[in-house]
């Protein structure tokens, strides 16, 4: 029994064997083309190496820094620059391309060395000539080139170095005069602050501000108790005593109210003698009242008016105020300086109050100022340092262009040894080219059968079948052609006693124990062309009719033409151009196969353009709806999935449906698409049927006991036939 992997590639090699025999003899042919060569002149081979120079004794560091990074950065595109390359090919007469061509640059880092710690690099030159003393020429003056363009390379380092200093010398020296002016101009704002902090004197007006207002306030306290009294005696507040004081005072108001009496006292002497309204009593009221009016000018004259400072009554307010003794006049002048005294006071307090406030401030403001001066000068210094540095560094690398070294030297002069190339064996290389020409044909062969995504074996198919849950109908051999078939013939079973009648049985009988609803009318279709739809189509319904069974084969596959050609049976030749008259005579498309009893068939009337319209014909439904009554069977064969949708369409008439699949021609990707669309279907999808698998036991001969149907279960019981294996693999790619 052949394992799986060998039956692929077995079945692989078969399909693509002209592919793997054109490699095999390809690289056969090349391996002979290798052999039969001449042997090579021999060659001379120069070599050089060249190592990093030691650090020299140097009177400036950039010197030694520039010569140590200048090791690092070599690599063989700036040693062997252009302008190495072409003085040394016009020399020796060459073009730079061969001399490149023929040159071997190797940078090998050396191993830390045990004192020291360093790791120097070598780099070696490898030319290879016909003649030796060119070579070692071309060697040594590829090295010369080589270390003058290390030293010219730190050269233009350095001095990319002093013109980087020089650019960057005024800005540091800008930023520094900006840092010092910064600092200078807070000193000047901010400085006597910070001197009055530094020295005590700003804490110190600090105290005789807090003195100062405690004295005020203790002054306030005895001025407001002398108010309180003063206004408790007088009964007046400053402001009235300020008028009374004012009013009394004035010798006009004073006479003025020495007329009012003399004329009040008049009105009430002779009140007694005369009436009211008479003239003399209207005369004096008269008098009176102009008294009283010159007495209120007089008043706000005083004291009075917009900006007076006490407001005014009437006459006898002004009367009452203007009557103060001397006693009580001195009194209310005292009230009123002490109101002055005590609102000046106040003044000052507030003064006093303010500049404490400020002070206070100024002082707690201190340390952020200390703290703002502390990073100015923090910057200066900064600065000054930076510039302190690159004027060093300038002046350094000023000294060191003048001892600008390489940074390499020869380590060893060119050597140039002889490269005598060993005679081939041929036999040798032949067999190695066998070996390859095997190997490469065959994995080509391998990949290519990966890279198709067929499934080559019944065992693959069977695997893929079981990961997605589908029922394994049966297997299926491939049926040898009939004597008497002619070119285009489908293999059908048309003898009665055929050997393979009995393995379609068992695939009759596996449909017939399919649960459910009872099978009638079933559609087969495949993944792809050329699984054998067709071939199982036809033998199942010969099978059907062999046992008894009135069937129907409906080749509803109007994309290709007839097969009934196979069972001698003649489609009829105006049915390609009046298809659905074809199908509307129910008498005359219904065929009888006249080799096999109780087998009809209609002919396709194909190739036709409108498949699809044709198949959702209402001629078409009518004899499906016709052929379900009359027949106990129909099969419908339809065309692949991958084609079309011709098969989906004619779901609503079948009972169940059946997919054929074939090893070295159903793909993997396409039968899940294919079971996906099946699964999502309105038909009810049966299983699959394995159509070309390699004969399963002994097929049964005439007058053979027959096996059971309980022979085919699940495919754990078969035993493959080695010796039909190679012929079983051929027929399967041979027939359709």
């Amino acid at each position: 029994m052949n394992l799986p992997i060998v039956k692929r590639y077995l079945i692989a090699l078969e399909h693509y064997k002209w592919v793997g025999l054109g490699a095999f003899t390809l690289v056969v042919g090349v391996a002979g083309i290798v052999a039969l060569q001449p042997t090579d002149p021999p060659t001379y081979v120069a070599e050089g190496v060249m190592a990093a120079n030691r650090p020299t004794v140097s009177f400036s560091t950039t010197g030694n820094q520039i010569t140590q990074q200048g090791q690092e950065i070599l690599t063989p595109e700036i040693l062997l620059a252009e302008n190495v390359i072409k003085p040394v090919a016009q020399r020796v007469k060459t073009t730079p391309k061969q001399l490149q061509r023929a040159l071997k640059v190797t940078v090998q880092q050396a191993a830390a060395l045990r004192t020291g710690g360093q790791k120097p690099f070598q780099i070696t030159l490898q030319y290879r000539s016909d003649e030796p003393r060119q070579a070692a020429t071309i060697v040594t003056l590829l090295m010369q080139g080589m270390i003058e363009q290390s030293r010219m390379v730190n050269t233009t380092r350095l001095r990319a170095t002093i013109q980087a200093l020089n650019q960057r010398l005024p800005q540091m020296t800008r930023e520094l005069r900006d840092a010092e002016q910064r600092l200078e101009r807070y000193d000047r704002i901010e400085g006597p602050a910070l001197l009055a902090a530094q020295d005590g004197s700003l804490l110190g007006a600090i105290t005789t501000s807090d003195q100062q207002e405690r004295q005020i306030q203790l002054t306030l306290q005895g001025i407001e108790t002398q108010i309180s009294s003063l206004q408790n005696r007088l009964g007046l507040n400053p402001t009235q005593a300020y008028a009374a004081s004012a009013l009394s005072a004035d010798p006009i108001i004073a006479n003025l109210r020495s007329q009012i009496y003399q004329t009040e006292t008049q009105m009430e002497t002779l009140r007694r003698d005369i009436r009211p309204n008479h003239p003399t009593m209207i005369e004096l009221d008269k008098k009176r009242l102009a008294y009283e009016d010159l007495l209120r000018q007089r008043a706000n004259e005083l004291i009075g008016g917009e900006n007076g400072t006490a407001p005014l009554s009437g006459g006898d307010q002004i009367r009452r105020d203007s009557s103060l003794d001397p006693a009580r006049q001195q009194l209310a002048n005292n009230l009123v300086d002490l109101q002055t005294q005590k609102e000046t006071l106040q003044q000052q307090l507030v003064a006093v109050q303010r500049s404490r406030v400020e002070l206070r401030q100024a002082y707690a403001s201190i340390p952020n100022k200390q703290l703002e001066r502390s990073r100015l000068e923090q910057q200066v210094t900064l600065k000054r340092s930076l510039y302190d540095k690159i004027q060093a560094a300038l002046v350094d690398a000023r000294a060191a262009e003048a001892e600008t070294v390489s940074s390499l030297s020869v380590a060893r002069p060119a050597e140039v040894q002889a490269n005598v190339a060993a005679p081939k064996n041929i036999p040798i290389t032949l067999g190695l080219g066998i070996l390859m020409g095997l190997a490469v044909g065959g994995g080509l062969v391998f990949v290519l059968s990966a890279l198709e995504g067929k499934f080559y074996t019944l065992e693959e198919i069977r695997s893929a079948l079981r990961e997605r849950e589908t029922s394994l109908l049966g297997l299926l051999p491939v049926l040898p052609p009939a004597p008497d078939a002619k070119a285009g013939d489908i293999p059908v079973m048309i003898e009665a006693d055929s050997p393979y009648l009995e393995i379609y049985e068992r695939l009759r009988s596996n449909l017939r124990r399919v649960e459910g609803k009872a099978l009638k009318v079933i559609l087969m279709t495949s993944v792809i062309a050329q699984e054998g739809k067709t071939v199982v189509a036809y033998n199942l319904a010969i099978a059907s009719a062999r046992a008894g069974r009135r069937t129907l084969l409906l080749e509803a596959d109007l994309r290709s033409p007839s097969q009934a050609r196979s069972l001698n049976v003649l489609p009829d030749p105006d049915s390609q151009s009046e298809p659905l008259r074809y199908y509307g005579q129910l008498g005359d498309c219904i065929r009888l196969v006249p080799e096999v009893e109780n087998l009809y068939i209609v002919p396709s009337p194909g190739p036709q353009q409108q498949a699809a319209a044709i198949l959702e014909s209402s001629e078409f439904r009518r004899l499906l709806e016709d052929v379900r009554g009359r027949f106990d069977w129909v099969i419908l064969d339809t065309p692949p999935l991958s084609e079309c949708n011709d098969a989906l369409l004619m779901e609503p008439f079948a009972d169940g449906l059946i997919l054929v699949t074939r090893p070295a021609y159903t793909e993997n990707a396409l039968l899940s698409e294919s079971l996906d669309q099946l699964n999502e279907s309105e038909v009810r999808f049966l299983g699959a049927v394995i159509n070309g698998a390699e004969v399963t036991g002994q097929l049964p001969h005439k007058g053979d006991e027959p096996p059971s149907d309980d022979s085919f279960g699940d495919g754990s019981s078969e035993t493959m036939v080695e010796a039909e294996e190679l012929r079983t693999v051929a027929m399967s790619l041979k027939n359709p």
